[in-house]
């Protein structure tokens, strides 16, 4: 194996043990001490959707998996404060909801964000050795488009927030009752 093979096997290691950390951290789970409860599987599986997704930034990062927009955040990033079908209250409501559907739950004010500062620490290292195995990784990005396929869905998600937020002004001007 040659120095360069090495060095990414190493980093690769490295990735997945922190990766692991990051699980573990996340789950408050250890594999050498007695779990008393099982975690909760929305927990476990948002933990899991993050290793995932800090696993596959190197096949992002050359082209080969892009994540794409949803369908509705497209239409918003093409006209965000359109009306057009969206005349009675159960119309907005529905709209917002599928909004709801692509970007998550809206902000509630009260909501207080818990977050464990192991689990944070623990997935930024898996981040910067996952993203270190790519050297010239933004001229690469670039190259390969997936910065410019970034942007784009950067700008999507940014309209599907304004288009859900200007929708949910229309249905509270309206007077509508109707839930999101």
């Amino acid at each position: 194996m040659d120095g360069s093979g090495f060095r990414f096997g190493c980093l690769a290691l490295i990735g997945g043990l922190l990766l692991t950390g990051v699980a573990q951290a996340q789950t408050g789970r250890s594999d050498d001490k007695p779990k008393a409860e099982a975690p909760a599987p929305s927990r476990w599986g948002e933990t899991r959707k993050r290793a995932l997704d800090i696993g596959a930034q190197p096949v992002r990062d050359v082209g080969v998996m892009r994540r794409e927009a949803p369908a509705i955040l497209e239409q918003a990033l093409a006209d965000p404060y359109s009306l057009k079908g969206l005349k009675t209250c159960t119309q907005l409501a529905a709209e917002v909801r599928r909004l709801n559907e692509a970007l998550g739950a809206d902000f509630i004010v009260g909501n207080e964000v818990k977050e464990s500062r192991v689990g944070k620490l623990a997935e930024a290292g898996g981040k910067t050795v996952i993203n270190s195995i790519i050297p010239f990784r933004g001229l690469v990005r670039e190259i390969s488009g997936a910065a410019p396929a970034e942007r784009h869905l950067d700008a999507a998600l940014d309209a599907g927030l304004a288009r859900r937020g200007f929708l949910r002004g229309v249905h509270y001007k309206q007077g509508c009752k109707t839930k999101f």
